[in-house]
């Protein structure tokens, strides 16, 4: 049966089970993907303080002092190890932490896991408000760091895990909504506090907020049926279901139920150390996947984008507020995207969305290195008038619209829906801590990166764009409407990854 068909009829887990949409599942899905929120106000928050005039004198006055010379390169005026040591350092946190999430979510929940993630983060939130000197400084960006790697690790699991199926890529699309709400956030509160003596505080300080939001939401919602099941909570776990798909579905619940519980007895009867098992030739195609999405996502240049595009536009020529404010726009548009990609990614498929996007930003990139090229030219000396400014503002917000619609969402939802109960929580691990690990490269070495490879640091970034999307092509099956539990079926039916598989659930 083709796999169209296949989504149908597999939609609930089972048969014609069909889980419905209720008013729980929604407010449920919608406390678990605002856990978004942290990780997004830093990604917007980093970027806009380091062109803060007090922020820099206090901690990087050498980057000050090349800022201000008479005729700076372009491309070098930011290549600082230290000040980008201060934006990558929660990366290395995050990565250490998405992989001891693997066991916190197996053993206490995903649930758990968000809350804890949160209260980390609202605690080094504190210490970067308070700071003094740069070791406090990094040591906040490091709790930071460790908030964001639990709530990356368990949130795109648990919304994989409670929304029904045909559903789930909308629902899991609205962790990368809530990661754009708060990248824009942030870029406004950048704008309003860029001018003040202690901006650069109330802008790192205030990331306290989005923890609070999001901890405190945690509270009312249960931890989800799966991972009851998976901890022997069966009593729970049916209390959970019936919770979030309502009572008068009891026949569809009780269906849903068994499929769970099958899944959970298998894992349980299986359990092994996941680390090694993932290992096994049979989760070779999801294991493939869930490295090289990840790497993808952080090698299309988007973060980067995003940490320092108000370094990027005051290098083009804008003042501090108007560059602020074209980071604000970029935001603004990359947020619109994702809701497009909410509302079409469970009717046109994932491969769609990934192929579309990729072309977008393809495009995009070329024309943004070709533009560098024609003005400030490979010396970083030439004049960029106005006029060009804007259009890279505005290619610019083309290629955050191609990622807020395909590689954005899609990157947190394939890897938390491909793997099969015993292995969720330890795959969705390493591809937390791969796009962790890429992140930190990347942001590490941008500046030094854009100051070497001038206007090729763009094309470089299309090249990957280009690789990514026919590795879509390729080796990506769809999986749009299929129950997680069942999702061992596209694998084999794919051309390439069928001689990998078993015909087994397990």
């Amino acid at each position: 049966m083709a796999i169209g068909g296949l989504a149908l009829d597999v939609a609930g887990g089972s048969g014609n089970i069909d889980a419905k949409l209720t008013a729980a599942v929604v407010m449920t899905c919608v406390v678990a993907a605002s856990s978004g929120l942290i990780f997004g106000y830093d990604i917007g928050i980093s970027g806009g303080v380091t062109t803060m005039k007090p922020f820099l004198e206090k901690f990087f006055p050498t980057v000050l002092k090349k800022a201000t010379e008479a005729k700076p390169n372009v491309y070098c005026v930011y290549d600082s190890q230290l000040l980008t040591a201060f934006t990558s350092s929660l990366y290395v946190a995050g990565l250490v932490a998405s992989l001891v999430a693997s066991r916190l979510t197996a053993a206490y929940g995903r649930r758990t896991t968000m809350i804890l993630g949160g209260l980390t983060f609202l605690f080094g939130a504190v210490i970067s408000g308070l700071a003094a000197n740069i070791a406090m400084l990094i040591s906040g960006r490091i709790l930071l760091g460790f908030g964001v790697g639990f709530t990356n690790q368990a949130a795109p699991v648990y919304l994989s895990e409670v929304a029904p199926p045909q559903w789930r890529g909308a629902f899991n699309t609205g962790f990368q909504f809530f990661i754009g709400v708060g990248v824009v956030a942030a870029n406004f509160l950048n704008y309003l506090t860029g001018n003040h003596r202690n901006g650069w505080r109330i802008s790192l300080g205030l990331a306290a907020l989005p923890a609070v939001i999001m901890t405190f939401g945690c509270l009312f919602i249960s931890d989800t049926p799966s991972s009851l099941l998976a901890r022997g909570n069966h009593d729970n776990a049916r209390l959970s279901l019936f919770k979030i798909r309502g009572a008068k579905n009891r026949a569809d619940v009780e269906a849903e139920l068994a499929e769970l519980v099958k899944s959970s007895q298998l894992a349980i009867e299986a359990r092994a150390e996941p680390f090694k098992t993932i290992l096994e030739r049979q989760y070779r195609p999801q294991l493939v996947v869930a490295v090289a999405i990840p790497c993808f996502q952080q090698l299309t240049g988007i973060t980067i984008n995003a940490f320092y595009a108000p370094v990027l536009f005051r290098s083009v020529g804008f003042g501090s507020g108007p560059a602020l404010i074209a980071t604000l726009i970029l935001g603004l548009v990359n947020l619109g995207s994702v809701l497009v990609s909410t509302m079409v990614i469970d009717r046109f498929g994932r491969r769609f969305l990934f192929i579309a996007g990729g072309i977008q930003m393809v495009v995009c990139q070329v024309a943004v290195a070709a533009l560098l090229a024609a003005t400030v030219g490979a010396a970083g000396d030439g004049e960029m008038t106005k006029g060009y400014a804007v259009t890279v503002v505005v290619l610019l917000c083309i290629y955050a619209a191609g990622f807020g619609w395909s590689w954005g969402p899609l990157s947190w939802l394939v890897p938390s829906e491909i793997f099969p109960l015993k292995l969720r929580p330890a795959g969705q691990s390493i591809s937390v801590a791969l796009n962790f690990a890429v992140t930190f490269l990347i942001a590490q070495t941008f500046l030094a990166t854009l100051c070497h490879f001038k206007f090729g640091a763009f094309l470089f970034y299309g090249g990957w764009i280009l690789l990514m999307t026919v590795f879509v092509v390729m080796f990506l099956p769809e999986t749009k409407g299929i129950h997680v539990d069942s999702m061992y079926q596209v694998w084999e039916k794919h051309w390439f990854w069928r001689r990998f598989t078993k015909s087994t659930s397990t």
